[in-house]
């Protein structure tokens, strides 16, 4: 018997991620923006929760595209870029 590994050698190269925040800022703002879909809204409550267990500090902003097929508007993209330090998008089903 020959078991074979279906896995292909990389063909990119690994690049480190380098976006990041300072979470322990002293004035940072959370973005969360809901998908649309459903329970994508009540998931984030339960990530809210979570994270400002682990980030008393933190402020969190709300935003929920209502339709799971479109774009966010320049309008909401606007705004989650102005008052948000870091953003969590949900995906509900």
């Amino acid at each position: 018997m020959e078991f074979v590994d279906p896995r292909a050698v990389p063909g990119a190269p690994v690049e480190p991620y380098e976006l990041g925040t300072d979470l322990h800022a002293d004035d940072i703002a959370i973005g969360l923006l809901a998908n649309g879909f459903p329970d994508s809204v009540a998931f984030l409550d339960h990530v809210e929760t979570a994270l400002a267990a682990l980030l008393p500090e933190a402020r969190f902003h709300r935003y929920d595209k209502g339709n799971a097929s479109a774009l966010v508007s320049d309008q909401m993209l606007g705004e989650i870029v102005a008052e948000c330090r870091a953003v969590v998008g949900a995906y509900g089903h």
